[in-house]
Formats: structure tokens, C-alpha cells, sequence
């Protein structure tokens, strides 16, 4: 049964993400590890100083050396709060980024509820990593990236019913490819990004982020310029700090076009239907 956020709830799921921000945070700081507010996320802090008001969920990003380093140190996150999870420590998780999951919480999105993964509330760790310097190699990489995000999806979009009856039957054949086979994939195509590589980056396992606003050029779209990164800036997010790059201009317009605009009423949705949620203890 598709269910949606309550005023109350929805207000709650910003402030557990909140939480596990300042956590994230604090780990980051204390280990000298680089991460970014993005997306949604870094809007907010620039349009509002903190969630966008219809906003429900939370992302940040690393490069790809920072997002290994923290992997091997995401056990200093406290417990109690909140774990770190990607395919390696939860084989059943099928995406290719990690998450950020609060501790004794539950979260089903509509779809999903079959998927064998651990659940609970969240918030998206995306690791960045090289993108070629030829168009062609961006266009063939981008295919591959393609392919190999709907092999992870597949497991939800063939039963999904958002999606065809022939689109079914697709992702019915795409799921009996072993898992592990795309993450050997994945691997193979991050092993050699390094943070001082001259290269734009992406999120390989999902959708090029400069797709999102469609004036980016061909070249462009599918990778986010590293100049941009460097450099970072405190910004203020719901009375806490929280770290961002600091030519946010550059990156918001690349995302968004206009990124001050606020969008049409009915667009201000919730972003993910969900069949379960439970708060636990908070």
C-alpha cells in the first residue's frame, strides 16, 4: 500500500536525516576526510540554510579516494545513531553508492519490500569518480554506467508496476545476472581515479547529474567539473554546519539552470512514496 509522510512525519524524517549529517560530520572532520552537501541537499543550504521544505531526503558526495578512506573508517560512526551501508557490508544491497542508514529505523519504499536488504531511514553517500576526456569515451562510458545501473535495478523493476509488461520481462532476464558480476564491473572502472586526476567526475551507478538540467552541452553533461570541488565553504543548514563546495554557483546552475527559482507548486512533492516506516525510538 503506497503511503506518504504526514506533516509530522515528514518533519521528523528531516530531523533523523539531520542527525545522521552532523554525524557524518564529525567523523568526516575528525579523520580529515572530504564530503559535500549536494544536490537537494546543498540547494537548501543556499535557498533556504536548510532542507528545502518539500525536500525528504538528504545526499552528500566524496571523491573517490575520500569515499574509500571513509568507507574503512565508517565504523567510528556512532551506533547508536547511525551505520554505514553499501554491498560490502550488506551483500543483499544492490546499489552502486552508499548509504547512511539510522539505527533501530525502518523505511520501505513502495517496490521494494521484497528486497532483502537492511532498511531504515537514510541519507545518500555518492562517490564521485573519473569521467574520459573525449566525448566519445563520456558517450560510451555513460551506455556502460547505463547498463549496469539497470542489471542492480533490475530486481525492483521486474515487478514493478510502474513499468511495461515488456519492461517487466526485461528486467525478469536481467536479474539472473549474478550481482557480484556488476560490482566487478564497477570496480574495475574506479580502481585508477585518483583525487589529483585533472578529470570531471560522476556517480558511475547513477544518472549523469548534468542530464538534469538539459542546456548542458553534449561534452558537458556527463561530468561535473573537479574545479568546482576543491575548494569547500561551511554553510549553515538548520541552525547546524555542514561542509559544501564553495563555487556553489557553478555547480547549482550546472544541476538546476536557475536554481533560486522555486519550482511550480505541484512539483513540491515528497520524493518517494513509501509502504513502511517505522521511527523506532526517536
Amino acid at each position: 500500500m503506497t503511503k506518504v509522510l504526514s506533516p509530522e512525519q515528514f518533519r521528523k524524517m528531516q530531523l533523523t536525516e539531520l542527525d545522521m549529517l552532523v554525524e557524518l560530520d564529525r567523523v568526516c572532520r575528525e579523520n580529515h576526510i572530504d564530503y559535500r552537501i549536494t544536490g537537494g541537499t546543498l540547494l537548501g543550504a543556499v535557498r533556504h540554510k536548510g532542507f528545502i521544505p518539500w525536500d525528504d531526503d538528504a545526499d552528500v558526495n566524496m571523491l573517490r579516494e575520500d569515499y574509500e578512506k571513509f568507507k574503512k573508517i565508517a565504523w567510528k560512526l556512532n551506533p547508536e545513531i547511525c551505520y554505514f551501508q553499501d554491498h560490502d557490508t550488506d551483500p543483499e544491497y544492490r546499489w552502486g553508492y552508499g548509504k547512511i542508514r539510522r539505527t533501530g529505523t525502518k523505511y520501505v519504499r513502495v517496490g521494494q519490500e521484497h528486497l532483502k536488504c537492511k532498511t531504515g531511514i537514510f541519507i545518500d553517500v555518492f562517490p564521485l569518480d573519473n569521467v574520459p576526456n573525449s566525448l566519445t569515451g563520456r558517450i560510451l562510458q555513460d551506455w556502460r554506467c547505463f547498463i549496469l545501473r539497470k542489471i542492480l535495478y533490475s530486481e525492483v523493476g521486474r515487478v514493478s508496476e510502474k513499468e511495461t509488461p515488456f519492461s517487466r520481462r526485461i528486467y525478469t532476464l536481467l536479474s539472473k545476472i549474478p550481482v557480484d558480476f556488476v560490482f566487478r564491473r564497477y570496480r574495475a572502472m574506479t580502481k585508477k581515479t585518483r583525487n589529483s586526476d585533472p578529470n570531471d567526475v560522476r556517480v558511475l551507478s547513477f544518472k549523469a547529474a548534468g542530464k538534469l538540467y538539459t542546456k548542458n552541452g553534449l561534452k558537458s553533461r556527463y561530468g561535473v567539473k573537479k574545479e568546482w570541488l576543491r575548494e569547500f565553504s561551511e554553510y549553515e543548514f538548520e541552525g547546524k554546519k555542514l561542509m559544501g563546495p564553495k563555487n556553489y554557483h557553478d555547480y547549482l546552475t550546472y544541476m538546476y539552470g536557475d536554481y533560486m527559482k522555486l519550482p511550480p507548486v505541484e512539483k513540491r512533492t515528497q520524493h518517494s512514496p513509501f509502504s513502511e516506516i517505522d521511527f523506532g525510538e526517536l
